[in-house]
């Protein structure tokens, strides 16, 4: 049996809350995204939040509520989903990309602060972040939000990832928390746009209400509220397979993990390995043991050729480079094992 990259952990329980939706025959916006923006509250601890169809949406509204005047530059890591250059182009604003730091899957505040200086002085001056927390992992964030610049938090792939007593999250003027089908959590489409400060909070108040047409559905918010309630267990899933795949990368040394803060927990979203070899010769490899492994970047700005390698050469060196195994908590003991024993003996 085949094991995928991916899955999106579907259980009878969210099954369950999804056909009481459809019985119901009340699938459009309604009470179902009320209660999930209760159950976001209290696990995420924000002032208010919106329940939006897609994350794209999401990032539309955070952008236009910061005020931004014509043709302002919007930083984004070079590793950032793709979708970020046509929300920014359709706002009227031009994206100025980004590098990751050399060992870690995002950029840090020295990362950041040379995008700005770069953009000074042109006809595009960067003038807000969108920091992409890519593969659930976060730079040092105290520092980046010292930097002073206008910041909107991606926390699609980190949510319940932490720095210290701070949730992924909770650094932004407004926060992006998407509900797709590979993100962290998932109602199968859909995106939470929160603000985690009082201050913050009355802009997202003033942006509502919003029509229908823009709110999450009833029959997408039923199946997050399990994710919600679900998530201790599968956290305590994927930090046991991660664990394992650490000892067999440990054990294998050819290919390297990503590194992060001190402080910095979690959550487990991926197991990510930033390869010595090519994505090609591994890739092949993992297929013929019945494993799929995917470039972990290939959609990205970087990956699909429109940023320049002399500008961002980490980001582009990792677009190429970074392979993604499975582990998420459907996975089964003897699947955990099978793809332990890949990551010992990869080309």
């Amino acid at each position: 049996m085949v094991i995928e990259v991916h899955s999106p952990t579907i259980r009878r329980k969210e099954m369950d809350a999804v056909l009481t939706v459809l019985v119901e025959e009340k699938i459009g916006p309604g009470k179902q995204a009320e209660r999930l923006i209760e159950a976001a509250r209290e696990r995420l601890r924000f002032e208010y939040c919106l329940a939006l169809r897609s994350p794209a949406a999401a990032l539309f509204h955070a952008l236009k509520l910061l005020g931004l005047p014509p043709r302002s530059g919007v930083v984004i890591s070079a590793l950032s989903p793709a979708y970020y250059l046509r929300v920014i182009d359709d706002l009227g604003f031009a994206a100025i990309f980004c590098d990751t730091a050399p060992d870690r899957a995002c950029p840090g505040a020295a990362e950041i602060e040379t995008a700005y200086t770069a953009a000074a002085g042109t006809e595009t001056p960067a003038r807000a972040v969108v920091l992409h927390h890519s593969l659930g992992f976060m730079p040092d964030m105290e520092e980046a939000a010292a930097l002073g610049f206008p910041l909107i938090e991606d926390c699609s792939a980190a949510c319940m990832s932490s720095l210290g007593e701070k949730k992924a999250g909770s650094y932004g003027i407004f926060t992006i928390l998407g509900l797709e089908e590979r993100d962290m959590l998932t109602s199968g489409g859909g995106a939470l746009l929160y603000a985690a400060e009082k201050r913050n909070a009355q802009a997202l108040r003033n942006a509502g209400p919003l029509p229908p047409e823009y709110g999450l559905p009833d029959m997408n918010a039923a199946m997050a509220i399990v994710q919600f309630r679900e998530t201790e267990k599968n956290l305590e899933k994927r930090a046991k397979i991660a664990g394992l795949y650490t000892q067999a990368a440990l054990r294998q040394g050819r290919h390297k993990m990503f590194a992060s803060p001190d402080n910095f927990e979690y959550n487990n979203y991926a197991f990510p390995l930033l390869l010595e070899t090519g994505m090609k010769e591994v890739s092949t490899y993992a297929k013929r043991k019945e494993i799929i492994v995917e470039s972990a970047f290939a959609k990205s700005p970087a990956a699909l050729g429109l940023v320049s390698h002399d500008k961002c050469p980490n980001a582009c060196s990792q677009s190429l480079r970074t392979a993604l195994l499975p582990v998420y908590p459907r996975l089964g003991a003897a699947d955990v094992q099978r793809v332990a024993k890949l990551i010992q003996t990869l080309p």
